[in-house]
């Protein structure tokens, strides 16, 4: 069996970083909500409810870096950038939205799992 040029179960291996990227709260929600199309920072940050202005900007510099987001800023006054996701990106979206559909799907079990958990730890 050919091993793998990279792996994410070593700590120096670079794809460690770009998961953590796609996984984070941040970048998870910023890739999904880029799937629906180009958009804007503030729009951006109006979709993932809760992020910061800061936690945004962080978030789209390192997907952006790890070639998943393309940033084009329009020589306009004021400034207008927007943000999409290149070709990769899309493909990493789709399968991180495909996840995201699961766990929404499957709400009621989680909750009721959560519930049965809580209520065995509380008793004697």
């Amino acid at each position: 069996m050919d091993s793998l040029p990279f792996d994410v179960f070593s700590r120096q291996c670079p794809s460690r970083g770009t998961l953590e990227h796609v996984t984070g709260r941040w970048g998870g929600l910023t890739l999904g909500a880029l799937y629906e199309g180009s958009l804007r920072f503030n729009e951006l940050r109006r979709r993932v409810d809760g992020v910061s202005e800061k936690m945004l900007s962080q978030t789209l510099h390192a997907l952006e870096r790890d070639g998943l987001v393309h940033r084009e800023a329009q020589p306009t006054n004021p400034p207008r950038v927007d943000y999409e996701l290149t070709p990769l990106g899309r493909e990493v979206a789709g399968r991180l939205l495909a996840l995201i559909q699961l766990v929404e799907g499957r709400m009621a079990e989680v909750l009721a799992a959560r519930t049965r958990y809580d209520e065995a730890r509380d008793s004697p």
